[in-house]
């Protein structure tokens, strides 16, 4: 038996998918994994097509670990701070200069 693509399901979708193939699914970070309904998978192990025995576990993972694209599937705020408006600035000479520059 070969593992199913369940990158890009949801949750529900996900376990329904496994049920039918005869694979059973662990969520490393999500133990309420089994009242979990609308989180995308956004990795699994082993990967889709592998083959594998009946009742075989395939790890899913709903967040992306560190270096993978953090802040989720497709989500794309502003980062803070802006940048400041208007041109550049000129530095300012420092109070009691004695090699004040002259202008």
């Amino acid at each position: 038996m070969r593992v199913p693509r369940l990158v890009g399901l949801m949750a529900v979708d996900a376990r329904e998918t496994a049920e039918a193939r005869g694979v059973l699914l662990a969520a490393p970070d999500r133990p309420d994994f089994h009242l979990t309904v609308v989180d995308y998978v956004v990795r699994q192990y082993p990967p889709p097509g592998t083959e594998v025995p009946p009742g075989a576990v395939v790890t899913v993972w709903f967040d992306f670990g560190d270096g993978e694209g953090g802040g989720g599937a497709g989500v794309r705020e502003p980062r803070f701070p802006h940048p400041p408006t208007g041109g550049l600035y000129r530095e300012l000479d420092e109070p009691g200069d004695p090699f004040e520059v002259l202008r």
